[in-house]
């Protein structure tokens, strides 16, 4: 997942998030700080790559732009994962705000990437003990990159360095600012495609034993589907070819009717399965550009106890 030292996703995701904040209206998910931690040469290529994947996946599509900046757009809202990035982002603060207002007092988020949140969000932060856990290399990246933005990590904010792929959530909680007494929201975005099926399993059941009850993690995941040749969806077969020539392969989805019990056998309880028709109504009805919910990726709320 991480052939080259950090995540290569991890960028790629903040991408997104900083060019629907500075070029589309309407915002589904507003990351005013992401534009900041992106070079300008990191930016031009990033546009290039989108480019020539519009190119190469929708020609039709690509001979009707006038330039590279409709070209770039049309991508960006046709394409399956800038769609996927927005929303479940949108989705894990609405539901962090109201956890807030309901008395959760820690922010878990496992997976951090280039995640904005301690810094952009210091209405929540007031109230939250943050702590971030990723891959050690692409944490040690962030960490570089927004020090070069001039943020600096506000209290109440902890990284800890882990591979989910080689250590466990138990051994790099316990002992760190992690409060197992307090009620606890963990974000896990973007990261269970590329886990195999034991390492999820082993997260969800450290959830489930390390926090309290009421406690909940907010995840999203591909449909088992997706991995079968003649049922995957055409957006999420080049989501995935993408990632495969990067080098972070995704690996493993779900059956989202069985995903209650897949989760009851590691000790949580699911309360949320947004499909793509819910997500769709939730956070793309009624756009007045082409953004949409992408077929085959859920999102998902499962709570302890």
């Amino acid at each position: 997942m991480h052939t080259e030292g950090y995540s290569k996703t991890a960028m790629g995701t903040a991408f997104m998030r900083a060019y629907h904040a500075t070029h589309d209206c309407c915002l589904i998910f507003n990351d005013f700080l992401a534009p900041g931690l992106i070079s300008e040469e990191e930016r031009l290529a990033a546009e290039e790559r989108h480019i020539k994947a519009l190119q190469v996946y929708e020609p039709a599509q690509a001979a009707l732009c006038r330039d590279p900046a409709q070209a770039l757009a049309c991508w960006m809202q046709n394409a399956g994962a800038p769609a996927i990035v927005l929303a479940r982002a949108r989705y894990n603060e609405d539901i962090l705000e109201q956890g807030v207002r309901q008395g959760v007092r820690q922010y878990v988020i496992l997976g951090a990437g280039m995640d904005t949140f301690a810094w952009r969000r210091p209405d929540l932060l007031a109230h939250l003990q943050v702590l971030e856990i990723d891959y050690p290399a692409t944490q040690a990246h962030k960490r570089r990159r927004f020090q070069k933005a001039g943020l600096q990590p506000p209290a109440g904010l902890h990284f800890l360095p882990l591979d989910f792929n080689e250590g466990t959530l138990e051994s790099v909680l316990r002992g760190s600012a992690y409060d197992p007494q307090a009620p606890t929201i963990f974000s896990w975005l973007g990261v269970t495609y590329y886990l195999p099926l034991p390492a999820i399993l082993a997260t969800w059941r450290a959830i489930s034993l390390l926090a309290p009850p009421g406690s909940a993690i907010i995840f999203d995941y591909l449909e088992a589907d997706a991995f079968i040749p003649g049922r995957v969806a055409r957006r999420v077969e080049v989501m995935k070819e993408i990632v495969q020539r990067i080098g972070e392969p995704m690996i493993t989805g779900f059956a989202p009717a069985a995903l209650a019990a897949d989760l009851a056998g590691q000790g949580l309880r699911l309360q949320e399965n947004l499909g793509p028709a819910e997500i769709q109504a939730r956070f793309f009805q009624g756009r007045p550009d082409n953004y949409r919910a992408c077929e085959q990726v859920y999102f998902a709320l499962a709570v302890v106890g």
